[in-house]
């Protein structure tokens, strides 16, 4: 970047488009990057969904692509809305390239035409429907909610970031069961997303891959209603963790970390969680299933060892070390990293973020190998395990997350407490 902060992700084009269509009442956003293959189906679906389901109010489709080197500008700017009365804007922000600059474009497409919402949705869905359209838009404008997450239908290895840590974390942290807060099909409404314009984070990894979480956790944190709509099967471009997931993992992870440090206050008061309400009717979809290359997983775990073991050791502390050294020598099939020693590895790397002044990037990465061997595990866990077992088998791990929580905050307070005796010693020393 340079040095260089964007004050605004709107390219002066945008800007013209948007005085020419003057106000609209609902904008659906779609970041999207290098998706010609999906992008006029999701067009095509939410525009159906607009005016099927809302025919009286001004709409507006805002593609907010991050410089695709394919064709899906193009795709995007021939899928015909005009027949359902829709207005669509195709453009290019400025910014960090991420989906958070995306998504910080359309926010302020939607300050600018004065939406009364802003509905996300990912650009290469698969299993998108109309109904998606009411079941995210409902509860703001009928409701009185601000933030509306994704509740999906998937398949059980599907959302390994959201179920080995994104959701756990965020639930034992901050209180509230959202079992998608990285989903990426979202509803804010007017006041929540004035709000999250005037954060500065833009510049951050929330402007990359993490604009997910942050938005879900800002909306617990400053008050806002939440709810969760019903939005069946989700499927999408699958990611087999071992080989494509590693820069997702390093920006939500970073984010969830860095949000901790900003919001320690807040989430050291809270013990246990409850319930955030679904609505919304229900969507029939097939699951589809996939594979998860295990012996790749368990490499990338052995290699981390041999490579970063010392470090790992120093972060996670002798017993936890112990036992990733005998899982080390576990075969593929029955590879298995335990949920307690999981959870105490995420805690014990977000203390080392919090002590860390730099280079706290480098410190998540050094956790992907060791997220791996949760993968591992789990899909080792899963592999005879079907319907209802398999959600009863997350929320069981998202227990434990919130049952350790108190080590948490006791390794924290600790961290806190011995920069504060430091601070004291370097201040007497200066005097």
């Amino acid at each position: 970047m340079n040095g260089r902060r964007f004050s605004t992700a709107l390219r002066e084009d945008a800007r013209r488009r948007l005085e020419r269509i003057g106000e609209a009442d609902l904008v659906v956003g779609i970041p999207c990057f290098n998706a010609q293959d999906t992008i006029q189906h999701v067009i095509e679906t939410a525009a159906l969904g607009l005016s099927r389901y809302y025919p009286r109010f001004r709409s507006l489709i805002l593609v907010s692509d991050g410089g695709s080197t394919d064709d899906t500008r193009e795709v995007a700017r021939e899928t015909d809305v005009e027949t359902f009365n829709i207005e669509k804007i195709v453009m290019i922000y400025r910014g960090v390239p991420g989906k958070g600059s995306a998504v910080r474009g359309i926010f302020e497409a939607a300050r600018f035409v004065k939406a009364r919402l802003v509905i996300l949705l990912d650009a290469d869905l698969k299993s998108i429907l109309p109904e998606w359209i009411p079941n995210l838009a409902e509860p703001i404008l009928d409701e009185g909610y601000d933030f509306i997450a994704p509740y999906y239908r998937r398949y059980k290895l599907d959302g390994t970031i959201t179920n080995t840590i994104a959701y756990n974390l965020n639930r034992a942290l901050y209180g509230k069961r959202i079992r998608q807060p990285i989903g990426g099909d979202f509803a804010i409404s007017r006041p929540m997303f004035r709000v999250a314009l005037e954060e500065d984070v833009w510049e951050t990894d929330v402007a990359k891959f993490g604009i997910d979480i942050w938005l879900t956790t800002l909306a617990i944190v400053r008050g806002f209603r939440i709810a969760q709509a019903r939005l069946g099967v989700k499927i999408h471009a699958a990611k087999d963790p071992a080989e494509h997931l590693g820069p997702m993992f390093r920006q939500v992870v970073g984010t969830l970390y860095a949000l901790m440090e900003k919001y320690a206050p807040y989430w050291q008061k809270i013990r246990g969680s409850e319930e955030v309400p679904i609505l919304g009717k229900e969507i029939p979809g097939e699951i589809r299933p996939f594979d998860i290359n295990v012996h790749a997983l368990v490499e990338s775990f052995v290699v981390g060892l041999k490579n970063f073991g010392p470090v790992w050791h120093q972060i996670v502390g002798s017993e936890t070390y112990r036992d990733l050294e005998k899982t080390s020598q576990l075969p593929p099939e029955n590879f298995y990293l335990s949920v307690e020693h999981w959870v105490k590895i995420v805690y014990d790397f977000a203390v080392a973020y919090h002590e860390t002044p730099r280079h706290k990037g480098k410190l998540v990465e050094l956790m992907i190998p060791l997220y791996n061997a949760r993968v591992a595990s789990i899909v080792n866990e899963l592999r005879h395990v079907e319907g209802a077992d398999v959600e009863e088998y997350y929320e069981g791990q998202a227990m434990v997350f919130e049952e350790m929580k108190d080590y948490l905050i006791q390794r924290w307070q600790e961290v806190e407490e011995e920069a504060t005796r430091r601070e004291k010693i370097s201040s007497m020393k200066r005097q």
